[in-house]
């Protein structure tokens, strides 16, 4: 069962509510370190995040368009922090 942690914060922007939900989720993570977003490659948790996308996409936005949003920042994260894998090179 999905269970949203109290009412969400405002978001200013599609891309900003695409990346709290993610990480509500917990499909993606912030690198301690650098704070870099990292995917997490949790299918399950990616399900999570798009049922929440489906069933309350921000006000104004179609769900086409928040999950449209929600796939367009899993395209543009690794998974790995680049300033990690340079500090390991």
């Amino acid at each position: 069962m999905l269970v949203i942690k109290g009412r969400r914060q405002a978001i200013r922007t599609l891309q900003g509510w695409a990346v709290s939900v993610l990480l509500e989720a917990d499909a993606i993570c912030e690198c301690e370190a650098h704070g870099w977003l990292q995917d997490r490659a949790d299918p399950q948790a990616r399900a999570r995040a798009l049922v929440i996308a489906r069933e309350q996409p921000p006000g104004g936005v179609s769900v086409e368009a928040a999950v449209a949003a929600m796939m367009e920042v899993l395209e543009g994260i690794g998974d790995a922090c680049p300033e990690c894998a340079a500090e390991g090179a």
